[in-house]
Protein backbone atom coordinates (compact mmCIF):
# COMPACT_ATOMS: atom_id res chain seq x y z
CA UNK A 1 0.00 0.00 0.00
CA UNK A 2 3.03 2.17 0.96
CA UNK A 3 4.31 1.71 -2.61
CA UNK A 4 1.21 2.66 -4.33
CA UNK A 5 1.13 6.14 -2.39
CA UNK A 6 4.57 7.11 -3.19
CA UNK A 7 3.80 6.09 -6.95
CA UNK A 8 0.69 7.97 -6.61
CA UNK A 9 3.02 11.03 -5.18
CA UNK A 10 5.17 10.46 -7.40
CA UNK A 11 2.79 11.22 -10.23
CA UNK A 12 3.10 14.56 -12.47
CA UNK A 13 1.09 17.15 -11.41
CA UNK A 14 -0.42 19.61 -13.93
CA UNK A 15 -0.12 23.30 -12.53
CA UNK A 16 -2.46 24.64 -15.45
CA UNK A 17 -5.04 21.72 -14.42
CA UNK A 18 -8.44 22.67 -14.09
CA UNK A 19 -12.13 21.63 -13.44
CA UNK A 20 -12.84 21.24 -17.27
CA UNK A 21 -9.14 19.47 -17.91
CA UNK A 22 -10.02 16.98 -15.16
CA UNK A 23 -13.20 16.09 -16.39
CA UNK A 24 -12.12 15.50 -19.65
CA UNK A 25 -9.05 13.11 -18.43
CA UNK A 26 -11.58 11.19 -15.93
CA UNK A 27 -14.25 10.99 -18.98
CA UNK A 28 -10.94 9.28 -21.55
CA UNK A 29 -9.93 7.18 -18.44
CA UNK A 30 -14.00 5.90 -17.61
CA UNK A 31 -14.07 5.36 -21.72
CA UNK A 32 -11.09 3.48 -21.93
CA UNK A 33 -12.00 0.92 -18.98
CA UNK A 34 -15.67 0.85 -20.43
CA UNK A 35 -14.44 -0.46 -23.65
CA UNK A 36 -12.02 -2.83 -22.09
CA UNK A 37 -14.86 -4.17 -20.72
CA UNK A 38 -16.77 -4.41 -23.61
CA UNK A 39 -13.40 -6.51 -25.62
CA UNK A 40 -13.09 -8.55 -22.44
CA UNK A 41 -17.22 -9.89 -22.71
CA UNK A 42 -17.14 -10.13 -26.50
CA UNK A 43 -13.92 -12.67 -26.32
CA UNK A 44 -15.39 -14.02 -23.74
CA UNK A 45 -18.43 -14.56 -25.82
CA UNK A 46 -16.18 -15.43 -28.70
CA UNK A 47 -14.25 -17.87 -27.00
CA UNK A 48 -17.72 -19.57 -26.05
CA UNK A 49 -18.72 -19.60 -29.73
CA UNK A 50 -15.80 -21.37 -30.81
CA UNK A 51 -16.15 -24.11 -28.05
CA UNK A 52 -19.64 -24.64 -29.23
CA UNK A 53 -21.16 -23.29 -25.96
CA UNK A 54 -23.43 -20.19 -25.99
CA UNK A 55 -22.59 -17.46 -23.32
CA UNK A 56 -25.67 -15.35 -22.26
CA UNK A 57 -24.58 -11.66 -22.71
CA UNK A 58 -25.03 -10.95 -18.73
CA UNK A 59 -22.66 -13.63 -17.71
CA UNK A 60 -20.34 -12.07 -20.14
CA UNK A 61 -20.79 -8.69 -19.10
CA UNK A 62 -20.39 -9.57 -15.34
CA UNK A 63 -16.81 -11.82 -15.97
CA UNK A 64 -15.63 -8.72 -18.26
CA UNK A 65 -15.94 -6.33 -15.52
CA UNK A 66 -14.52 -8.89 -13.27
CA UNK A 67 -11.79 -9.37 -15.32
CA UNK A 68 -10.95 -6.19 -16.59
CA UNK A 69 -10.89 -4.58 -12.93
CA UNK A 70 -7.50 -5.45 -12.09
CA UNK A 71 -6.45 -5.73 -15.99
CA UNK A 72 -7.65 -2.03 -16.43
CA UNK A 73 -5.41 -0.58 -13.23
CA UNK A 74 -2.57 -2.21 -15.15
CA UNK A 75 -2.89 -1.42 -18.40
CA UNK A 76 -3.86 2.26 -18.16
CA UNK A 77 -1.35 3.00 -15.14
CA UNK A 78 -0.09 6.17 -16.84
CA UNK A 79 -3.76 7.37 -17.75
CA UNK A 80 -4.67 6.46 -14.09
CA UNK A 81 -1.63 8.65 -12.47
CA UNK A 82 -2.30 11.86 -14.80
CA UNK A 83 -5.71 11.91 -13.26
CA UNK A 84 -4.59 11.77 -9.73
CA UNK A 85 -2.12 14.22 -10.61
CA UNK A 86 -4.45 16.53 -11.98
CA UNK A 87 -7.37 16.13 -9.49
CA UNK A 88 -4.39 16.94 -6.39
CA UNK A 89 -3.68 20.18 -8.37
CA UNK A 90 -7.17 21.15 -8.64
CA UNK A 91 -7.77 20.04 -4.89
CA UNK A 92 -4.47 22.22 -3.83
CA UNK A 93 -5.54 25.14 -5.90
CA UNK A 94 -9.21 25.32 -4.31
CA UNK A 95 -7.41 24.43 -0.88
CA UNK A 96 -4.92 28.12 -1.53
CA UNK A 97 -7.84 29.81 -2.52
CA UNK A 98 -9.63 28.75 0.52
CA UNK A 99 -6.92 29.55 2.65
CA UNK A 100 -6.57 32.87 1.35
CA UNK A 101 -10.44 33.52 1.61
CA UNK A 102 -10.13 33.15 5.35
CA UNK A 103 -7.39 34.80 6.15
CA UNK A 104 -8.63 37.61 4.63
CA UNK A 105 -12.08 37.09 6.51
CA UNK A 106 -9.71 37.39 9.56
CA UNK A 107 -8.46 40.71 8.61
CA UNK A 108 -4.64 39.34 7.68
CA UNK A 109 -3.25 40.26 4.95
CA UNK A 110 -0.23 38.16 4.30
Amino acid sequence: MSKENSSASAAPTDSNATVGSVAGWVALYTLARLLLVVVVAAVIMGVGALVGVQVPLLVAAVFGVLIALPVGMVAFKSLRLRVNGQIASVDAARQRRHDDLQSRLRGNSD
